[in-house]
């Protein structure tokens, strides 16, 4: 089950710039597609309580609240939390780059960049020191993540299913099912992740 972590920044964006974007383009989404707040409640699966404190920005999401709204508002994460692709060439400067995640041993997951949903691509920076892990309770069916390990090694599960991604190696797996990834080395672990939900796709791979 994934933990709820807050939403927090290294280098990049500052939380209150954060949690600020959060509120004001999930209100905007919403309002756009006509939602009430319980309706969006019921199609996340997010309480009606947690939408109002985030939309009057007093609540930071986990990565896994964020992934629900975005499914549910037919949106990408990127969308969301404002470092979604603009047409033709964008530049997200680096104090624009988002942390939304960070574990309790110190390890972290930023958000460099991403396409607009609902077929969306993002690309993340993953840190993860020995002994942290990251659980995902699964995204919506037909996505997939491309894996390239910067230093260390990537352990990766899927379902049953189990891959270890030695620093210099890449690895591919279908995400549509609860998954984990691990730092199970005694060095700390880089590794470069990118996201793909594409929805007319779910059926291959």
């Amino acid at each position: 089950m994934t933990k709820k972590v807050n939403i927090t920044t290294e280098s990049g964006a500052d939380v209150q710039t954060v949690s600020a974007a959060v509120a004001g383009k999930l209100k905007e989404h919403r309002k756009r597609q006509k939602l009430s707040l319980d309706e969006l409640s019921r199609r996340a699966g997010v309480s009606k309580g947690m939408l109002v404190e985030i939309e009057k920005c007093v609540a930071n999401p986990s990565i896994a609240i964020l992934c629900k709204l975005a499914a549910a508002l037919g949106v990408s994460v990127a969308d969301i939390v404002d470092v979604a692709s603009a047409p033709a060439v964008h530049l997200i400067e680096g104090k624009d780059i988002p942390t939304l995640w960070t574990g309790p041993k110190g390890g972290s997951a930023r958000l460099l960049a991403g396409t607009s949903g609902p077929n969306m691509i993002e690309m993340w920076r993953w840190e993860l020191p020995p002994g942290e892990s990251f659980e995902s309770s699964g995204h919506p069916q037909g996505t997939f993540e491309l894996f390239h390990v910067e230093r260390g090694a990537l352990s990766v599960t899927v379902g049953e299913a189990a891959l270890l991604i030695p620093a210099g190696s890449s690895g591919v797996a279908r995400t549509d099912a609860p998954h984990r990834y691990a730092n199970d080395g005694d060095t700390t672990l880089l590794f470069t992740m990118t996201v793909a939900e594409l929805h007319q796709l779910a059926t291959a791979f």
